[in-house]
């Protein structure tokens, strides 16, 4: 099991009315294939802040980030484009489909988005589906699935394009807790030696079940927990 991401001296700041705030504080850490990482720490610690970071959505106010042995250069936009294509999977907690899109359809975009012909990524995502136990709901729409159902396509979604790294933000933050449990059920059955899951939560118990548990608090990161 590799070092597959990395993180070194990364700082994030936002200014409030010229007034400078530090909400990630020179963080080191790295990120192995084959292990479940979850995120914990207060509403504002930060969280979402990194998990945008690490998925170069966000850019960093300082220091580097590393993705298979090659730092990031956030300048670059086009190619991060193509890593967080070619290499991520992302899982929101609002979901984020597309409401005049079938399950299928919303699946299927994601593998077109990223050079699939469009027979192939219905063929895979009909194969997702029927690994979600969602195979009859192909052909509903977002309004007609339940908060859980929408969530297993969201997973489905992200896997299209079998990623090394799957990012999750709060993804159980809607679902009831019997919906939660069975979103965190598939979501650790994708453990892979090939792929890192990286999620945040403030549910402790879900936190509970990741190999390694990464607490963010006054902007900085300690591991705890970890399995070797």
């Amino acid at each position: 099991m590799s070092n597959f991401i990395e993180i070194k001296n990364l700082t994030k700041n936002y200014y409030n009315q010229k007034k400078k705030i530090n909400v990630l504080k020179n963080l080191n850490f790295k990120f192995k294939k084959g292990f479940i990482y979850s995120l914990v720490g207060p509403s504002g610690s930060g969280k979402s802040t990194l998990l945008n970071i690490l998925s170069l959505i966000d850019r960093p106010s300082n220091g580097n980030l590393i993705i298979n042995k090659n730092k990031i250069d956030f300048n670059d936009v086009k190619l991060n484009d193509k890593i967080r294509s070619d290499y991520f999977g992302i899982i929101y907690q609002e979901k984020n489909l597309l409401s005049d899109f079938t399950a299928i359809e919303n699946i299927s975009f994601a593998g077109i988005a990223n050079g699939k012909s469009l027979k192939e990524s219905i063929h895979i995502s009909e194969k997702i589906l029927k690994k979600l136990g969602l195979k009859n709901r192909s052909k509903h729409f977002p309004a007609e699935l339940s908060g859980g159902e929408s969530q297993r396509i969201a997973i489905g979604r992200a896997l299209i394009n079998s990623p090394n790294i799957i990012i999750a933000d709060e993804p159980s933050g809607n679902l009831d807790h019997k919906n939660a449990k069975e979103f965190f059920k598939l979501l650790l059955n994708l453990k892979s030696e090939k792929r890192i899951i990286i999620y945040a939560t403030h549910n402790r118990f879900f936190a509970n079940l990741a190999d390694c548990r990464l607490q963010l608090i006054n902007g900085k990161l300690k591991s705890i927990n970890a399995r070797k």
